[in-house]
């Protein structure tokens, strides 16, 4: 199973790579449910290509959450992102698939187990006890 981490700053995305480097493990760096609605997809691929900078070692994908907005996903998709969260309607899910098929991309649905650091006091420390899989209290 892979491990998820939902990131809400470059703070967080650089604790959860330094957490998965030093303990040589992957790790999904995941946006806020419809962040990519109100933040962006190019605010996201930014945060993520400046944490993976700092951590060039990381073993790391990332997949924005767009909701249920169709346009979001498909700008995300044009802007590179392999992995694009979507709720939308089926028949604008498939188009999505199609599209991100031929780009070596998917479209995923939520509701995947993640850890997320929102509102989190030392995200560093959370972020390596969940990767080492102890459980969080």
């Amino acid at each position: 199973m892979e491990k998820r981490i939902v990131v809400h700053s470059l703070g967080h995305a650089r604790a959860a790579l330094e957490a998965a480097s030093s303990l040589k493990r992957d790790v999904v760096l995941a946006s806020a449910p419809g962040a990519g609605c109100y933040a962006g997809p190019g605010w996201f691929k930014s945060l993520v290509a400046l944490a993976q900078a700092s951590y060039p070692e990381s073993r790391t994908e990332a997949v924005l959450d767009c909701g249920a907005e169709a346009g979001v996903a498909l700008a995300a998709l044009r802007l590179g992102l392999k992995r694009v969260g979507f709720s939308g309607n089926a028949e604008a899910r498939a188009k999505l698939e199609d599209i991100a098929q031929k780009l070596g991309a998917s479209i995923e649905s939520g509701g995947a187990e993640a850890l997320d650091l929102r509102d989190k006091k030392n995200a560093a420390a959370l972020c390596r006890a969940y990767l080492a899989g102890e459980t969080l209290a």
